[in-house]
């Protein structure tokens, strides 16, 4: 049988754009915490020691109270889903050792380095057998693949551009490959929706000659944490941090053909009161020298009505009053329903390391159908489907017309994918927004919005992002609409 995986996420869409509420006099956050889960006081001895914690299928724990005593690590890890950790707490949120959430190393064997929770994973290393490519990084970041000998892969992207891999330039033997690039940059300021980092790119090798490419860090997971009360983080002179730092890229066994650096993740605190000086962190880790890409810089994000905390941070936060927990209510809805008449599982993996979600039949031949099912995206519009195969460059292939209502249509994608080796599937949609009528038109950092964007992707919400005339991309949380 030939193996194929994918992965989608989808939302929602509401019938019209209302404005937000904009905070004025400082308001009482609640984090909205059911408290179902009651005390989170884990131990472990003799310390410093690590407790792993598995997030429950939906990624959200309802705690009272959150208290991590010091030299207490506790590690989560990730569910079936893949979803970014949101760890709700109806009262106080003490953090007096380490909360992780970081994304895995590369490690031998062209395996790649897993992502946190919400995170991505690395790109394949090439195993110079019949690869001579090394696998892209998964997420909307991933650093590219190095192709051939001693070619490391790019840097995992997401608030900063990761490095790009280049050849070894002491090496002799057969001719050098080429780097991969980095990734490109994308998400919010915001954090809505909550992203994890990409993954670094696989390094190449040259076919038949043994050695193989190493495989790319692990993006930074994604985690909220949000408190009704307040959160402290303790005080720098101690081990005392939340972490979401991408994993490192592999070393190639023998032909210095390194994965490239996962990216940082994302980090978002919201209470009434945050303090404290502990460290947050979601940087990227190094390739494997000397010549793996360097993945890109995480995202931060702390919201409070009193905010005195003034520990370090890696890269530098942004700040606002509390807002929401969730994204509203009623983002578009774009789903990856079959492939090659296979129903899609209803929690998809698509991760290159664990089983296919779809086994594609013995005597499929390119290219592949690839249904897709949207809500409240407008009728006629096409999406892009691209397929990232566990090595070689990603193949993609543009939609018939979504068609049927408003607020169910579907359309067809005929694609040309790898059938010797595993796949990850991603769709996106371009649509312009038309005003309801007597609306008159809708503007985004004083201009003219024309397009709307939505994007299935691997883990977190479906991304939503405003065009305007001139062609700057606005998040539309960012300016305070909901759909």
């Amino acid at each position: 049988m030939i193996r194929w995986s994918r992965r989608f996420v989808g939302g929602l869409l509401g019938a019209c754009l209302l404005l937000l509420p904009t905070w004025g006099a400082a308001q009482s956050f609640s984090s909205g915490s059911t408290g179902a889960d009651g005390p989170f006081n884990p131990t472990c001895s003799p310390t410093p020691c690590t407790v792993t914690v598995a997030l429950p299928p939906s990624g959200v724990f309802n705690f009272t109270t959150i208290t991590i005593p010091s030299g207490v690590t506790v590690a989560l890890t990730r569910n079936a889903a893949n979803t970014p950790a949101i760890l709700l707490a109806t009262g106080n949120v003490t953090i007096s050792g380490t909360l992780d959430v970081s994304g895995s190393n590369g490690s031998p064997l062209t395996r790649p380095g897993l992502g946190g929770p919400g995170g991505f994973e690395g790109g394949k290393g090439a195993d110079s057998l019949t690869q001579s490519a090394g696998g892209y990084g998964l997420g909307p970041g991933g650093g590219r693949a190095g192709v051939g000998w001693t070619a490391g892969g790019g840097g995992g992207s997401y608030g900063s551009g990761g490095g790009g891999g280049g050849p070894c330039t002491n090496c002799t033997g057969p001719p050098l490959g080429t780097g991969g690039a980095g990734g490109p940059t994308y998400g919010t300021a915001a954090l809505q929706p909550l992203l994890g980092g990409s993954g670094g790119g696989g390094g190449g090798a040259f076919v038949g000659s043994g050695p193989t490419g190493g495989g790319g860090g692990g993006g930074g997971g994604a985690i909220l944490l949000a408190s009704s009360t307040s959160i402290n983080l303790g005080a720098s002179f101690g081990p005392v941090a939340v972490r979401a730092n991408g994993g490192a890229g592999a070393f190639g066994s023998g032909t210095n053909a390194g994965g490239g650096g996962g990216s940082g993740g994302a980090i978002r605190l919201i209470a009434n009161t945050v303090s404290g000086s502990g460290q947050l962190m979601a940087q990227g880790s190094n390739g494997a020298l000397p010549n793996g890409g360097s993945g890109g810089l995480g995202r931060i994000r702390v919201e409070a009505s009193t905010l005195t905390y003034n520990g370090s941070t890696f890269p530098s936060p942004t700040t606002s009053l509390p807002q929401a927990v969730f994204p509203p209510s009623g983002n578009p809805s774009l789903v990856i329903a079959s492939v090659g008449g296979l129903a899609a599982p209803a929690t998809p993996v698509g991760s290159i390391l664990a089983a296919p979600d779809i086994l594609l039949p013995l005597g499929t031949t390119n290219p592949v159908p690839v249904t897709l099912t949207a809500s409240n995206i407008p009728l006629g519009t096409t999406i892009q489907v691209t397929a990232t195969p566990q090595s070689g460059t990603p193949t993609s292939a543009i939609s018939t017309g979504l068609s049927g209502t408003l607020a169910s249509s579907s359309a067809t994608a005929t694609l040309t994918l790898s059938l010797t080796q595993v796949s990850v599937l991603t769709a996106t949609a371009t649509f312009p927004l038309v005003a309801s009528a007597g609306s008159g038109p809708i503007y985004a950092e004083g201009e003219e919005v024309k397009w709307v964007r939505v994007a299935a992707s691997l883990v977190g919400a479906s991304r939503v992002v405003f065009i305007t005339a001139s062609g700057k991309e606005v998040p539309a949380e960012q300016i305070g609409w909901r759909w």
